[in-house]
């Protein structure tokens, strides 16, 4: 009577021969495409664990600068191109995608991920009719980074809430080009993402909105008016050479190298300016709230790096199984014994604000206390029909928030006038907006 050998005794045999005969199954390639923030780098350094514990799977680095990011990810979902099977994504995109169905919903994460420990606000902001479609790699609001050095010298104090009008002045006077010390740095790059980041919630705090109720553009009102010409005549002013070139990185880049006095920007640089290893004035750096003027509504955005995965994935389990790696407790535990406590990926956990992490982290208490009140259904003080601080969750907005995130820029460069620019920005909003069918 022949003997039967045992199934997984076969099997182990059968992949000992393959993998003799030079024919074993390669592992499975995830193309991951992501923004070339200092997480994000991180990440990917950090990712060699994942690849670790998952030798079954390959990871394909794509890495590109935010509005390239943006572009390359919009053309290629819209296309069911297949390119990419993890795509790094803001808030904007996890809504509108999800709801067209070109994003795989987020179901039955195993109970260690621990769900309900990601902040209520992020969730929502990640989900379109209830449900989940990408998961939060950090979360961010906006604030004041300053030189304490500087202010101290000057005989100067930051208020832990200023306005912008004292941003100004304060700016004005510490602002010494010729020793490459500029007063402040604020985003200046064109891109709905980028400049029109930072200066919607300049007007949202001079009062501002982008549409009334009816969805008419408001840009030609004294809000904005006030707010462009704020923004515009302060760089001028106070900022450095070429800053219609400069987004998140290059200012970052500035700051940590000693010429700037101010920077108006994405919480999450709290660990980078902090840093001793990348920042020159790490010892020197102090924090505040987000500017406000008239009101404190939307003077402070709220928006959140994350990851998805697109329905055209032809890998979803093992990019489920990244996702889930990348924004999880035990990868905040990875990043805090690898580079510090300070540097976990901020604003997505109540677990992460440890009194561990808080008292590592000084720029902690400002980041979450402003991730509490950002409320992007009631981003100003006066009504509006879309969600949304520093963006408009409608399709239509970004090709328009970059349209008119050019106009800005130009005015910045002296190209054109304030007028100009809110007159050309009016007009041409109007135009996408009634060619889309609004008011819908």
């Amino acid at each position: 009577m022949r003997k039967t050998v045992p199934l997984p005794f076969r099997t182990t045999i059968l992949a000992a021969c393959l993998a003799l005969s030079g024919t074993a199954l390669a592992a499975e390639t995830l193309t991951i495409a992501t923004v070339n923030n200092s997480d994000m780098i991180r990440m990917q350094r950090l990712s060699k664990t994942f690849e670790q514990q998952h030798p079954d799977i390959k990871l394909n680095w794509v890495v590109l600068e935010e509005n390239v990011l943006r572009q390359r990810l919009t053309t290629d979902i819209a296309t069911q191109g297949g390119q990419f099977d993890v795509l790094t994504i803001g808030m904007y995109e996890a809504a509108l995608w999800g709801a067209k169905g070109w994003l795989e919903p987020i179901k039955d994460l195993p109970a260690s991920y621990d769900l309900d420990d990601v902040f209520p606000s992020v969730r929502e902001g990640l989900s379109a009719k209830g449900q989940l479609y990408a998961l939060p790699f950090y979360a961010e609001s906006s604030m004041t980074y300053y030189r304490t050095d500087l202010f101290k010298a000057a005989g100067l104090t930051m208020p832990e809430r200023p306005t912008w009008t004292q941003i100004g002045e304060f700016a004005a006077k510490l602002n010494q080009p010729d020793k490459e010390q500029y007063g402040i740095c604020l985003r200046g790059k064109a891109g709905w993402g980028e400049n029109m980041a930072l200066i919607t919630t300049v007007a949202n705090s001079f009062g501002g909105r982008w549409f009334n109720e009816q969805w008419q553009p408001e840009f030609t009102g004294p809000e904005w008016k006030d707010a462009l010409t704020f923004y515009v005549d302060t760089m001028k002013k106070s900022g450095p050479p070429g800053a219609s070139s400069n987004g998140f990185n290059e200012n970052l880049a500035l700051f940590n190298s000693g010429k700037c006095a101010i920077w108006v920007d994405a919480s999450v640089a709290g660990s980078f300016v902090t840093d001793k290893s990348q920042s020159k004035v790490a010892d020197s750096v102090g924090f505040a709230y987000a500017p406000h003027e008239k009101t404190d509504k939307g003077s402070a955005w709220l928006y959140s790096w994350a990851l998805a995965i697109p329905t055209s994935s032809k890998t979803k389990p093992a990019a489920k199984e990244f996702a889930a790696w990348a924004t999880s407790k035990d990868y905040a535990k990875l990043v805090a014994d690898t580079d510090g406590v300070a540097n976990v990926p901020p604003g997505t956990r109540k677990s992460t604000y440890s009194d561990a992490y808080m008292q590592a982290a000084p720029f902690a208490k400002i980041t979450l206390e402003s991730l509490k009140v950002a409320d992007p259904k009631n981003p100003g003080i006066r009504p509006v029909p879309y969600v949304g601080i520093q963006l408009v969750t409608i399709p239509e907005f970004q090709a328009i928030g970059t349209s008119v995130g050019k106009l800005f820029s130009l005015a910045l460069t002296g190209g054109s006038t304030v007028d100009k620019a809110l007159s050309d920005a009016q007009t041409s909003t109007e135009r996408d907006m009634k060619r889309a069918g609004y008011p819908k």
